[in-house]
């Protein structure tokens, strides 16, 4: 161990003794252990390796995986795609934990599996009750191992279909739709038009005339006919107009 600071330990690479060649982000040198009792200056250490930046001449190092080899050999294994089944162990500000049916347990934290609230469903959500509670079954696609906080990144939502793709199949430039507004940003507003399916009505879309904001065209909750007037597959974004409509 060459030094510690705050924000990350490096270390002197065997067989690289010029100068310290590896570094240790903070999260990465141990899920249970204080930083000052894992890494002392001058004390040998394992780790495993995360990347290389040859250009900064620097290789990124985690203690945590060669301190949980049996969780970081099962995160390793998995692909993106792959089907998961676990129990929801904990609802959390930031995101649902899964306690996986397969692989070993965290050291840690409830599960080794996470959901983001963006991957919980298609939907935009008032509340994760709606789709998930503690001791709820859940199957889950995998989406990428985090080396991070030793995680399996996991979505809900991805084994369901996507009710955007589904409504614009049949949805052509042109189309009148009628739905209620859902929110209002500075730049315009944002309209249901199906479950599960916004749409936004750029400000210069909302009236013919110049418009100061949205609030003095159109309110939250009201219902209102507009014109679709750009389908982005690719971004998932649906471009809608008011003036055309009017």
């Amino acid at each position: 161990m060459a030094a510690t600071t705050r924000s990350e330990v490096t270390v002197t690479l065997d067989g690289f003794a010029a100068r310290p060649l590896g570094v240790v982000g903070p999260l990465d040198v141990s899920w249970q252990r204080r930083t000052a009792d894992a890494a002392a200056v001058g004390r040998r250490v394992t780790a495993e390796v995360l990347s290389v930046d040859l250009e900064e001449g620097r290789v990124g190092l985690s203690m945590a995986a060669t301190e949980n080899p049996e969780l970081w050999a099962f995160l390793k294994r998995l692909r993106a795609g792959r089907r998961l089944a676990g129990t929801v162990a904990a609802v959390e500000s930031f995101g649902v934990f899964v306690s996986l049916d397969e692989g070993p347990d965290h050291p840690v934290y409830p599960g080794v599996g996470f959901i983001t609230y963006p991957e919980l469903s298609w939907r935009r959500l008032e509340e994760v009750s709606e789709v998930v509670e503690v001791g709820q079954r859940v199957c889950c696609e995998f989406l990428q191992f985090d080396t991070w906080n030793g995680e399996a990144r996991l979505s809900l939502r991805a084994t369901r279909p996507d009710p955007f793709l589904r409504f614009v199949e049949g949805t052509a430039v042109g189309r009148r739709l009628t739905g209620p507004v859902t929110k209002v940003l500075p730049f315009g507003v944002v309209v249901q038009v199906a479950e599960g399916v916004e749409g936004l009505v750029h400000l210069s879309e909302l009236s013919a005339g110049p418009v100061g904001a949205p609030e003095d065209v159109v309110r939250v909750g009201e219902e209102i006919t507009v014109v679709v007037t750009d389908v982005d597959h690719e971004r998932r974004r649906l471009s809608l107009s008011l003036r055309a409509a009017t």
